[in-house]
Order: C-alpha cells, then structure tokens, then sequence
C-alpha cells in the first residue's frame, strides 16, 4: 500500500513538473514572440494635403524598391528591419540614409520641387514631434496607390 501511494505522489509531483515546465515555455515563446514584434522600426511616409501639385503622385522609394504612389494629403506605414535604409523619392538627387533603431518611430515627409514640366518629389525626415503632429489630419493612402503591399501598411491613426 506504502509503495503505491509512494508512486501516486512520484508521478502527481512528474506531471506537475511537466505542467509548469510547459508553462514556462509558452510564456518564453511569448515573449519572443511580442520582442520580435518590438525589433522592426516603424516609418511613417506623408503629404501635406496643399492645392499646389494636387494632381500629382510621386514615387516613394526605400532601398531602390518602389512603395508607393505618393497621394496629396495621406500617408503609409513601413515597418523594416533596423539598420541603414534609403529613402527617396522620383527626385533622384535628393534622398535620405536614416539608421533606423528597432522599436522606434520615424517620419518622412514628401514635398514637391518645381521642374520645368512637372513636380518632383523629395523626401525631408522630420522630428517624431513634428511628424506625429502633422500626421494627424491626414487619411491613410489608398490601396491602388501601393506598389509593395508586403512592406506598405495602411492602418489609420485611431486605431493605435
């Protein structure tokens, strides 16, 4: 009788050992899970909404990859890997190199040179400060207007 209760409490005490080390494995692959979420940067690209060159879209380009149509008055989101990236738009003497930090927020505006037949657009970095401000009014950019759906996001700012 000893023996059995003895091996009762041994294999109780192995299957609550089993239960909490599995435990402590879900919450580890949580954890992984909610840092891997944390480890992308996140750029917001934007347009004023101006009446000047409200006809025009220019590209938006992040490492020789077009996102892009760039509309008057909206933005996208990027989320990408920390490092350097580059940034630009159908201007291609202007551009921006940003090393982007994992977990962190950045904003590039998109402005319109004049030309001698039409608008370019250039890409200006801005402060969080400044850019989480300025964004605010604006409408995420429409779908047609996405050239890499994989890296381009249209979420709306109230709900984040």
């Amino acid at each position: 009788m000893k023996v059995r209760i003895g091996l009762a409490v041994v294999c109780a005490m192995m299957l609550i050992s089993f239960a909490s080390a599995r435990q402590v494995q879900s919450s580890t692959d949580s954890a992984t899970v909610s840092q891997g979420s944390n480890s992308q940067a996140t750029v917001y690209v934007y347009r004023y909404k101006q009446w000047a060159g409200k006809a025009l879209s220019p590209s938006v380009y992040c490492d020789g990859t077009e996102l892009a149509r760039m509309e008057n008055g909206r933005y996208f989101v990027v989320t990408l890997a920390p490092g350097k990236h580059v940034f630009r738009s159908n201007d291609k003497q202007s551009g921006i190199d940003v090393d982007l930090k994992s977990g962190q927020k950045y904003y590039i505006r998109v402005e319109l040179a004049t030309g001698f037949w039409k608008g370019h657009g250039r890409v200006i970095s801005v402060e969080p400060d400044q850019g989480s401000y300025e964004i605010k009014k604006l409408k995420p950019l429409d779908k047609d207007k996405v050239k890499d759906a994989q890296l381009v996001t249209l979420v709306s700012l109230e709900s984040k």
